[in-house]
């Protein structure tokens, strides 16, 4: 039996198991087995040529984000109307068949949009080209979820489920687990908070499934099995995740407000050009970016020329970001703008800058 046929048969059961006390060790110790089975489905089959022409796109700019969605929902248009560049978009589906780069310059930074052919259910089994396409979507910074106004739910719920098949976990933070493999001792487990999804015993059961029998566990959030699972596993991706609805313009006003009110989303219409300012907004809130201004002693600050910088950088991040010596000849530092108590403040290499703050640094 296969990998795949071993997944669907571990799948099925899951679905006839009731959820209650009695089977609640049995499921965690299932999904403990899903896990294992989809991790080695993806792991690289040694093939060369795998990665398929054109998906391995060297990273570039400020930040990548990766466009995914299923066929014909107007990635590629979002694509040409956004960058400069051209993707081929026709009114057929699987127009794309390749990774096609993107730059958006906003607010001084270039963010790279890759324009990832449309995902087809079954993906993360690597049915159409889902696997170099997943494999991509795991090294952006940003994932937009691009979806049609005009059909229901039911593609965005088939995208999350295929993205989180393959260990990418969407506006989620990674679970407050600290786990840690060891030679002798056997499993020592300890919380510190009261625990509602998970005891001893279930974390034993889903350790000895992955054949761990000596190791180190502290809960200390109230975690789910499938939280364990994932720190267990070393490769869960936690990316932020923007939903974006295309073809607002087709939807009735009460439908395009219900859109714009869900969770971590936005809605836009490529064709007619409509409320792609509020898109670039979020996109950039998301990704977490700051601009920060230099300001040389004696002259006024530069504002055509930002550092881009991710937010919660200290003013190391600064100077690596200026040039990788300055930290070695840094004296300190004034600071003008929110992050100071007041402008400026002399302050020191771990100082945590904010969005549009001005820099002076003195070398010694």
């Amino acid at each position: 039996m296969g990998i795949q046929e071993k997944i669907a048969e571990i799948e099925k059961e899951m679905a006839r198991t009731q959820k209650n006390k009695a089977t609640e060790y049995h499921l965690g110790l299932l999904k403990a087995k899903l896990a294992k089975y989809r991790s080695q489905l993806l792991e690289p089959t040694g093939k060369k040529g795998e990665k398929g022409e054109g998906f391995d796109v060297m990273k570039s700019g400020d930040a990548r984000v990766a466009l995914i969605g299923f066929p014909s929902v107007g990635k590629s248009t979002l694509l040409s109307t956004v960058t400069q560049t051209k993707s081929e978009s026709a009114a057929y589906e699987f127009t794309t068949l390749t990774c096609i780069p993107g730059v958006i310059n906003y607010k001084g930074a270039n963010i790279q949009l890759l324009d990832l052919p449309g995902i087809i259910e079954g993906a993360a089994q690597g049915k159409g080209r889902g696997r170099q396409v997943i494999a991509v979507a795991r090294t952006a910074d940003l994932i937009i979820i691009m979806l049609d106004a005009t059909k229901s739910e039911v593609h965005r719920l088939l995208l999350e489920k295929e993205l989180e098949a393959v260990g990418i976990r969407l506006n989620k933070k990674k679970p407050n687990i600290y786990f840690k493999e060891k030679k002798t001792g056997g499993i020592t487990f300890n919380s510190t908070c009261a625990l509602t999804k998970i005891d001893e015993k279930m974390v034993q059961l889903i350790l000895h499934e992955y054949k761990i029998f000596n190791a180190e566990v502290l809960i200390r959030e109230d975690c789910s099995p499938d939280d364990l699972i994932d720190v267990i596993s070393k490769n869960r991706v936690y990316l932020n995740c923007l939903y974006v609805y295309n073809k607002i313009d087709q939807v009735s006003m009460e439908e395009l407000d219900r859109l714009a009110r869900r969770p971590h989303s936005v809605v836009i219409s490529c064709n007619m050009k409509l409320n792609l300012d509020e898109f670039h907004e979020k996109m950039w809130e998301y990704l977490n970016l700051i601009r920060i201004y230099t300001k040389k002693p004696g002259s006024p600050p530069d504002f055509n020329d930002g550092l881009i910088l991710r937010r919660n950088s200290s003013l190391e991040h600064v100077c690596h970001t200026i040039h990788r010596t300055i930290v070695d000849v840094f004296k300190y530092a004034l600071v003008w703008g929110t992050s100071p108590k007041y402008s400026p403040q002399r302050v020191g290499l771990s100082h945590i800058v904010e969005d549009e703050d001005v820099v002076s640094i003195f070398k010694h």
